[in-house]
């Protein structure tokens, strides 16, 4: 069990209207310094295909791709206790200031990625942020119960 403080600043502009949210970066993105950067996440994947774009590989090119389509991308803790990746190891969990975004920002929607994040959502932000739409995790700890082709259809709804 580690103590992790989140250290990737939230992504979003004047623009962003669309909030997704993680549960805490994993330890390959907190190595890469950026969101759902483990290879085998397929987050960029399912973006990819639902808007139709090459898939971005950098950094830079995921934050710019990203801005374009009015998402802002954060994750609902500010710190925890957790052991690896493993979100169901959580403890003691602290949440960022998802409120605070959303009321200096244009965000319209906000979905969290992966049933712990919408929990964790549930409790400390929704009475002071408003409701999320829960999306399945795109982890490749989640490939069994969710194939790449069922999660672009779950992640459809932020089209809309």
């Amino acid at each position: 069990m580690e103590y992790i403080e989140h250290t990737i600043p939230p992504v979003y502009d004047e623009h962003s209207k669309i909030l997704i949210l993680g549960t805490m970066p994993s330890p390959k993105s907190r190595e890469y310094g950026f969101y759902y950067s483990h290879p085998q996440n397929r987050f960029w994947r399912v973006l990819s295909e639902l808007y139709q774009e090459p898939l971005p590989t950098t950094v830079e090119e995921k934050a710019a791709f990203v801005l374009r389509h009015n998402i802002a991308l954060w994750d609902v803790l500010k710190s925890c206790q957790i052991q690896g990746a493993d979100d169901s190891s959580i403890r003691d969990p602290v949440p960022n200031d998802i409120a605070g975004l959303v009321h200096r920002t244009h965000i319209e929607r906000i979905f969290t990625t992966g049933t712990k994040a919408a929990a964790l959502y549930k409790r400390f932000c929704q009475k002071t942020a408003g409701p999320a739409v829960p999306l399945p995790s795109t982890s490749p700890a989640n490939c069994r119960h969710y194939t790449f082709e069922r999660l672009v259809e779950a992640y459809r709804v932020i089209l809309s």
